[in-house]
């Protein structure tokens, strides 16, 4: 287990539903999924990267709703930044996405 945090640390994610749009596998690399999604009006569309290749195709995540952590810092990978960080289960045979009900509205923040 990890160290306590408290609520003021909790407090500044900002876990959001967001809806993946498209995906593809990038050329420039063998672990990561590339996908771009839909956080509603208020946000409005991302792309992310996830290293989940192995375990998933892009064609798993098409049309899914997961929460994200909207406001990390964005990361460089290729040419391009992640714009948030899925949040997954870690399963003993590799990440285990989660799936949100299709009838979220995107964007709802996640508490």
């Amino acid at each position: 287990m990890k160290g306590a945090v408290n609520y003021q640390d909790f407090e500044k994610l900002d876990i959001r539903a967001g809806k993946v749009l498209t995906a593809s596998c990038p050329e420039w690399s063998e672990k990561l999924i590339r996908y771009e999604m839909d956080f509603g009006e208020e946000l409005g569309k991302r792309v992310l990267f996830s290293g989940i290749r192995k375990w998933y195709t892009p064609e798993d995540l098409i049309g899914k709703i997961m929460p994200v952590i909207v406001n990390m810092e964005p990361k460089k990978m290729g040419d391009e930044e992640s714009q948030g960080m899925t949040i997954m289960i870690d399963g003993e045979e590799g990440p285990k996405l989660i799936y949100l009900d299709d009838k979220i509205v995107l964007g709802t923040v996640i508490r």
